[in-house]
């Protein structure tokens, strides 16, 4: 949806290419805390079913739409704030006035997308993955038509253009979950992790999402947040500098998405391994995970090295934007490798149950050694936009080695026996 969002919006002029980087950088900064969190989700599920409790992934089901409510709320109101002073950021008056009803309209849409991925990742626990994919797409076509109607303002409707956009994804979003909702309630391979038997104390489930989930979302905000921060950066050099890292951080964002599948992946064998105590699982889960994503992610790396020029003209005409934008696919195709690693290192250390030293990890990778050398390179050292995307690169290769390498280091000795939040009898 936000490779759509950008095409369609790249049609209009640099100046809305821009409004819509700085709003989707500031929306998913404060949004990954909630998708990040319920990551935990699908490797408590698909642990509880390893371990033959189907009473726990019902309960799981339940407190998963409570921490999407609970989530919405608090990241509306942070949303909401940030969107009011958006001066905060620095950016030019005109950039700055299109952003605002743009990500007012985006935060509309955050409930809806928060319950759909909870859902999402309790079907996804239960390896039932097709459901959620099918869901996607057809949001996407969603959302597709009615950007077409809603950005250039087609049978009768007010050209919107860029808070067109919001609500096109907005609407889908609703579509989604709606759409995944229903499903699950109708589908009858869920009825046996549906039924639910009371217990007093179900809420600590939802205690055990967020004490799983919390850091995952962390790891993800500090990651999102370095990428926001050197989008705000790039801003400060010109609308040109920031609409293209908008095109090549987009198109780089397409390939690192599909990487998220194979760490969800990965994370639900994982932790599926883990519930069935089988350690030798645990790690060749881990090393088909790491695996498929090298050889994904380097196939990409050499898709975007060869036709970085076809791809960039997908999303605008003018050459100034264009050259800057096929120079940081060149970069984006040497940090292919380790973008992918690092996020299933991510995934697959989360379906062991381990996140508190992985957010660390990701905390020194972006904010001690990324950004900084960003800043260094791209105004000390006058590389502009090209210095920020080279200390990117730095901060995600860091992040790759040290988290594979913690996850052979714990998979080795992990602890196989169940952990029970309730010590509750199925």
């Amino acid at each position: 949806m936000g490779v759509a969002d950008i095409v369609m919006i790249g049609k209009l002029d640099a100046v809305n290419l821009a409004a819509a980087s700085l709003a989707n950088s500031v929306y998913f900064l404060i949004c990954i805390l909630g998708i990040g969190t319920l990551t935990a989700v699908s490797p408590l599920v698909a642990k509880a079913r390893g371990a033959g409790h189907p009473n726990q992934c019902a309960i799981l089901f339940r407190q998963a739409v409570w921490a999407s409510v609970t989530l919405s709320a608090f990241i509306g109101i942070v949303l909401f704030v940030l969107t009011e002073n958006l001066h905060w950021f620095g950016q030019t008056p005109r950039v700055t006035l299109l952003t605002k009803s743009y990500l007012h309209m985006l935060n509309v849409g955050t409930f809806p997308m928060l319950l759909f991925l909870a859902i999402k990742q309790y079907s996804d626990g239960l390896s039932f993955t097709k459901p959620s994919a099918i869901v996607t797409v057809i949001a996407l076509l969603l959302n597709v038509f009615l950007n077409w109607v809603l950005i250039y303002g087609k049978f009768g409707m007010p050209r919107w253009e860029l808070f067109g956009a919001g609500v096109a994804t907005t609407l889908s979003r609703v579509a989604m979950a709606i759409m995944m909702y229903v499903y699950i309630r109708m589908n009858k391979l869920y009825k046996p992790y549906m039924h639910l038997k009371q217990h007093e104390h179900d809420a600590l489930f939802l205690k055990e999402i967020f004490k799983v989930g919390l850091p995952s979302g962390f790891q993800y905000f500090f990651e999102i947040a370095a990428f926001a921060f050197a989008a705000i950066i790039i801003g400060w050099m010109s609308e040109y500098a920031m609409a293209a890292h908008q095109i090549a951080i987009n198109i780089a964002s397409v390939t690192y998405m599909i990487a998220t599948g194979i760490a969800a992946g990965g994370s639900i064998a994982v932790g599926n391994a883990l519930g069935r105590r089988n350690k030798k699982d645990i790690i060749r889960s881990g090393n088909a995970a790491l695996i498929m994503a090298a050889v994904f992610m380097g196939s990409c790396a050499i898709v975007l090295a060869i036709f970085n020029r076809e791809i960039v003209s997908f999303y605008i005409n003018d050459p100034e934007v264009s050259q800057m934008a096929i120079y940081l696919l060149w970069i984006a195709a040497i940090f292919q490798l380790s973008d992918g690693i690092q996020c299933v290192g991510l995934g697959i250390l989360r379906g062991i149950g381990d996140t508190k030293r992985p957010t660390l990890i990701t905390i020194v990778a972006y904010w001690i050694i990324g950004i900084p050398i960003g800043y260094w390179l791209g105004f000390k050292m006058g590389m502009s936009l090209y210095g920020v995307w080279i200390a990117l690169l730095i901060g995600l290769t860091f992040s790759a080695i040290f988290l594979t390498g913690r996850f052979y280091k714990l998979s080795r000795k992990v602890d196989v026996n169940y952990h029970n939040p309730l010590n509750v009898a199925n």
